[in-house]
């Protein structure tokens, strides 16, 4: 608590602070308490009425929710659940593109990223990357 409401909220304390005043400056306080007190009395009914509202529609939802044969645990068991690697964009794998048999070896490539040595060590000498393409 904050000094001015030490003061305010404290009898004796509130009487020493206000003794220097008139009491035309006391009852310009009083007037200026009482617009506060107003001012929060109609928020507060502003806020119950949005209160009172957000309920009904909540209820209404509720019966809703009855004619149509649901409970709130149908809606939880449609959740998905996050996988552990995050938010990764699960999907089709890419296409393979380019495939080469080296020693009985095959190795495939989608033409993405790095290039794999049996393919860099064919173009070296001479082939050409089309000539590994799928078709």
């Amino acid at each position: 608590m904050n000094d001015f409401l030490k003061i305010l909220t404290h009898g004796r304390r509130l009487q020493g602070a206000t003794n220097s005043l008139s009491i035309k400056e006391l009852r310009d306080v009083v007037t200026k308490l009482e617009i506060v007190i107003e001012k929060r009395i109609e928020q507060e009914a502003v806020v119950a009425q949005q209160k009172a509202e957000k309920l009904a529609q909540i209820e209404k939802i509720r019966e809703q929710m009855i004619a149509a044969g649901l409970d709130i645990s149908d809606f939880n068991a449609t959740l998905v659940t996050p996988s552990k690697k995050g938010n990764r964009r699960k999907g089709a794998k890419r296409p393979i593109k380019y495939s080469i048999t080296v020693n009985g070896s095959e190795t495939k490539w989608t033409g993405i990223g790095r290039m794999p040595l049996v393919f860099s060590n064919a173009l070296e000498n001479g082939a050409s990357l089309d000539e590994f393409l799928i078709k």
